[in-house]
């Protein structure tokens, strides 16, 4: 991590220590719903306050157009104090009187949870003078929300350039996992991607062709590729008019030596429901009524040899239609072969999108794999090699600007 600043460079000691969380957590009835972000964060901010700091957090909740209290980040504070068992103080908003009173009051060691800085239209906009406003609230400044470190916001980006800058603990965990994984991973490397359409991961396909030597294809993408090469997919989501990119991605494959694993056979139905009639069909024989709805066992045999024989593994997206049973089998069985590989020291996961992670805790895999990202947005970007301005600024910085 020499590549980052973090905690374990900051003197923490009576300072007053802004750390931007990303609170963005399921909310439901004014309830948290799922606090797993929050528990992975937690950490930082004890070490902040065991360490003799003023621990400040700043988060987004949502998408408002200014204050309201459904976006409110009150009850979210309260799930806070919770988890890490301290007390969070609460102000009802990140600047101005309110704010500055309530951290004048903070004593080293203590807990404070700022208003959702949505609240403020200069928090997206990035505007100079709300940075300097939040700014004027700290002497440090401590980003552990990698999952938003893809926004040049005021309090994920702007911040960094006018105070001392580090990265949390989440957030060193996540770039460290992500380095291994891509940056300099053991070889063979191979990458699942998943999911509905190729339309939305171009960038990630072309980025991984470069750094992998497999590259697994499943989900609705799968049907695009298999149709880009003449097989039948019969009423199966697939985009049809994306042929010739799937032809393109297949060839630049085979120029750079690298080998794309597809189904080669299917689950199949003729109704997208629950526990419709199904069967396994090998990939030449879809029938024109028919929809693949998850790899067959054959395709689950072929893409659990290809683990076995790697090091690390890369998964963004689900095989089939996970969340309908049975077509979750195959995303099942793989993450189950994944997760024992990885048990066995055999092979590094990392793993990482909405839809992946509810794949894998449906699986009760997602402890036994090595990483887990709980970013949607920030994981695939990085996946597709795009620079993240919170992460970047981190990387970067040596001391603030102003």
């Amino acid at each position: 991590m020499s590549a980052f600043r973090t905690l374990d460079k900051a003197d923490l000691a009576g300072k007053r220590v802004l750390c931007r969380l990303d609170l963005n957590v399921p909310m439901e009835n004014g309830r948290v719903t799922d606090a797993t972000r929050i528990e992975r964060q937690a950490p930082t901010v004890v070490e902040i306050v065991d360490k003799g700091g003023k621990a400040i957090l700043l988060s987004h909740l949502g998408r408002p157009k200014g204050p309201n209290a459904k976006d409110s980040l009150r009850p979210v504070a309260a799930e806070v104090a919770r988890i890490i068992g301290r007390p969070v103080a609460f102000a009802d908003d990140c600047v101005g009187p309110v704010a500055r009173s309530a951290v004048d009051k903070l004593r080293p060691g203590e807990i404070l949870c700022l208003e959702n800085t949505r609240f403020h239209a200069s928090e997206e906009k990035n505007d100079p003078a709300f940075v300097a406003e939040l700014a004027a609230l700290g002497d440090l400044y401590v980003n552990d929300a990698f999952s938003a470190a893809h926004r040049a916001h005021a309090s994920t980006e702007g911040l960094a350039h006018r105070l001392p800058a580090y990265a949390g603990r989440s957030m060193q965990a996540e770039l460290e996992a992500l380095s291994r994984a891509l940056d300099s991973p053991a070889r063979p490397v191979v990458a699942i991607v998943g999911g509905a359409k190729v339309s939305t991961k171009l960038d990630l396909l072309g980025n991984l062709l470069s750094k992998v030597d497999q590259l697994v294809i499943g989900g609705g993408m799968a049907n695009t590729f298999l149709a880009a090469l003449g097989k039948p997919v019969g009423k199966s989501l697939a985009e049809h008019d994306l042929a010739n990119t799937a032809r393109e991605i297949m060839d630049k494959a085979k120029s750079l030596g690298r080998e794309i694993v597809l189904p080669i056979d299917a689950v199949v139905a003729q109704k997208f429901e629950a526990h419709a009639p199904s069967k396994v069909l090998d990939i030449d024989h879809v029938g024109a009524d028919d929809m693949i709805l998850d790899i067959g066992p054959r395709s689950v045999e072929h893409v659990v040899s290809t683990l076995a024989r790697a090091k690390t593994l890369v998964w963004n997206g689900p095989f089939g239609a996970f969340e309908k049973e049975p077509f979750d089998n195959g995303t099942i069985e793989v993450a189950e072969a994944a997760a024992e590989l990885t048990q066995a020291h055999r092979l590094t996961t990392v793993a990482g999108g909405g839809d992946t992670v509810a794949a894998l805790n449906a699986a009760g895999v997602t402890d036994r794999f090595s990483y887990v990202s709980t970013a949607g947005g920030a994981f695939l970007e990085w996946l597709e090699g795009k620079r993240l301005p919170g992460v970047e600024i981190l990387r970067t910085q040596i001391a603030p600007a102003g």
